[in-house]
């Protein structure tokens, strides 16, 4: 009697609304979870600027907001603030804190990724003291930083800008200070754990750097590759780098350069070496460099230009404040004239003395020359010759 009653050719219409309907069901639980994620964001970011305010490093931003529906996360923050504080082993006044100021910072965050979270940076950067103008500004074409792991331990990060410009902003006019078409700092959890005598792996690269308005050696576009391993720490408990390293000395840890090499046109220098922390946080140890194109030093510091030109005052003032340059031209002047060819004599003054520092050998196919690199209750030592001091680290 049924099958009676049924039309012939009539079809259930169950199949013609279950992938619609279980599209719409799927597209409404997803959406619930992506909000719900989304709404733990701000309260995972409070914690995190939390535990970075532990260490001394004050992170806040005028205007945050949540984004990216309905694959990603996206935090933009901008008008960002960044105090530091306790980070040097100077006395934590208001003189010595430090506060940086960026327009904006967008973190992303991939679904399928959590982990890894992706920030860009949109400059100018601005670094003053508290309560002063700024003496420090940088831009660049792109700066990216990457973070693997839990927000509270990563396991690996890394920061890249392209077209990187650092300029000094004190005075009327701002002054070029550093240069480069790339550069990139790495580091990870190389040994340990978190919790547990974590090593420390850091990697720093830079193409085509200069550092300008020091010394014209150092204006040359270089390349640089330096890997170094960070001994000693317990974990990663929030704490200011003077506390970190005062935990290293006492741990008996040690700051390993793995492996250093700085390249430019007329340069080539490799270095390797451990460096420990004395008791008064002064850096103890040595490194072995190994320089080629020693004997092109004297000429690109300059030598014949400053006896055949004179010094700026500004240079003069850099070591002798308060000596007047044209005094000191003048002198030069006349030592050039009453003796011609000084400057070849003091050139090749130089190049034997370096000549001294340490015994021939090659590298890369190019004569160079092994010259060690004592660092001496935080005196720096080329050879006999004393050239730096390093202030404590704690």
């Amino acid at each position: 009697m049924i099958d009676e009653l049924r039309k012939p050719g009539t079809r259930s219409r169950f199949g013609l609304f279950f992938m619609p309907v279980t599209v719409i069901a799927l597209a409404i639980v997803w959406s619930g979870f992506w909000f719900f994620a989304s709404s733990q964001i701000s309260d995972r970011l409070d914690g995190w600027r939390a535990r970075e305010a532990q260490s001394g490093r004050v992170y806040d931003c005028a205007k945050r907001s949540v984004g990216g529906f309905p694959f990603r996360f996206e935090v933009r923050c901008s008008d960002v603030s960044v105090t530091l504080l306790a980070q040097t082993a100077e006395p934590d006044t208001a003189q010595t804190r430090l506060t940086a100021k960026l327009a904006d910072i967008a973190v992303i965050s991939q679904v399928y990724d959590p982990k890894r979270l992706i920030a860009d940076f949109t400059g100018p950067l601005t670094l003053a003291e508290r309560g002063e103008k700024p003496f420090v500004s940088a831009g660049w074409s792109k700066g990216r930083s990457s973070v693997y792991g839990l927000p509270e331990v990563p396991q690996r990060s890394s920061l890249e800008f392209d077209n990187l410009a650092i300029d000094l902003v004190a005075g009327p006019v701002p002054a070029p200070l550093f240069r480069g078409q790339h550069a990139e700092l790495h580091a990870r959890l190389a040994e340990g754990s978190a919790a547990d005598n974590p090593v420390i792996e850091t990697v720093l690269q830079i193409a085509q750097g200069s550092v300008q308005g020091i010394q014209p050696l150092f204006a040359e576009p270089f390349d640089a590759d330096i890997r170094v391993m960070l001994r000693g720490l317990k974990d990663f408990s929030p704490k200011p780098w003077p506390d970190r390293f005062r935990e290293i000395q006492a741990a008996g840890g040690r700051i390993d350069v793995v492996q250093s090499r700085i390249s430019q046109k007329d340069f080539l220098s490799v270095a390797a070496g451990s460096l420990g922390i004395s008791p008064s946080g002064l850096l103890n140890g040595e490194l072995q460099m190994t320089i080629a194109g020693v004997e092109k030093i004297a000429p690109a510091l300059g030598i014949d230009k400053l006896l055949q030109e004179g010094v700026s005052q500004q240079q003069v003032d850099r070591v002798a404040r308060g000596v007047n340059a044209n005094d000191v031209n003048k002198l030069l002047g006349a030592l050039n004239k009453a003796i011609p060819g000084l400057d070849r004599v003091v050139r090749q003054s130089i190049e034997s003395g370096l000549a001294q520092l340490g015994p021939a050998t090659t590298l890369e196919g190019r004569k160079a020359q092994n010259i060690p690199v004592r660092f001496v209750d935080g005196n720096v030592f080329v050879g006999p010759l004393r050239v730096a001091q390093i202030p404590p680290l704690f």
